[in-house]
């Protein structure tokens, strides 16, 4: 029997330096972004999550649990479905891919109730399909700041499936690298496959960084920080319930 390298404690160590190079690479992009993130909460703004594929895990990191900042929306896709835009079939289509289409983006950001002074982060380990690129786009064009996460070793090693050929980290006022590798997998088996996708848990401490900073922002100004609480402490279900009420309808 061959003994192999590939081990947890392998996947331990290099998962350890990559969130560590994570840490000191995009520090500064995270602490930009949590500060336009602030800004908008401070003004009564949403911020607009979207991730594609695996990085619907992204907005879920930021949306709706215990001492998340409540106003956080995840926009989705299957909400085509559930409003009755498109057919069950269709956004399923295994050949005409739904997240690689462009041309959707429109009628997706006006599915919404978004505000003026909303944020967008928006996220792709790839960044080259149409619809995150076509979101992107739609936020520019109606005045939105718009925040990418990406891993610039795969963004840059493939092409653009956009008509435009261009790639959505070119449409961010602020990008943060994953910093994971081309095509996620992070460790190499000695053979042609590698494994460990990283980009879940890259994308976790990226939307928790941003949060703890953006909370760090608000209590610096002394502004309101509205948190979810844990429904143990005393008073949180009013407290949480009065943060849903104020947000109705946007998030």
């Amino acid at each position: 029997m061959t003994k192999t390298r590939i081990s947890m404690d392998l996947f331990k160590d290099e998962l350890k330096h990559l969130l560590n190079v994570l840490y000191e690479k995009e520090n500064k992009n995270i602490v930009a972004v949590a500060q336009l993130c602030a800004d908008c909460i401070e003004h009564q703004g949403v911020v607009q999550v979207f991730g594609s594929g695996h990085s619907v895990g992204f907005g879920m990191e930021m949306h709706d649990r215990i001492g998340d900042l409540v106003p956080v929306h995840q926009i989705d896709t299957a909400d085509f479905v559930l409003k009755g835009k498109v057919t069950l079939a269709d956004f399923k289509d295994p050949v005409n891919i739904f997240e690689r289409r462009p041309g959707i983006a429109d009628k997706l950001y006006d599915l919404y109730n978004i505000g003026k002074e909303d944020v967008f982060i928006i996220i792709s380990n790839s960044g080259i399909n149409g619809v995150v690129i076509d979101l992107a786009i739609t936020a520019k064009e109606r005045g939105h700041k718009v925040i990418v996460v990406t891993s610039w070793q795969h963004t840059t090693a493939e092409d653009s499936r956009h008509p435009s050929g261009k790639k959505l980290y070119e449409f961010a006022d602020v990008v943060i690298d994953n910093c994971g590798p081309q095509g996620d997998a992070l460790l190499d088996t000695e053979k042609n496959e590698r494994i460990c996708s990283v980009s879940s848990i890259t994308g976790a401490m990226i939307a928790q960084t941003i949060g703890t900073e953006t909370v760090r922002i608000l209590m610096e100004k002394g502004a309101e920080v509205p948190i979810l609480w844990d429904e143990a402490l005393e008073g949180s279900k009013e407290h949480n319930q009065k943060l849903r009420n104020q947000y109705q309808g946007r998030i």
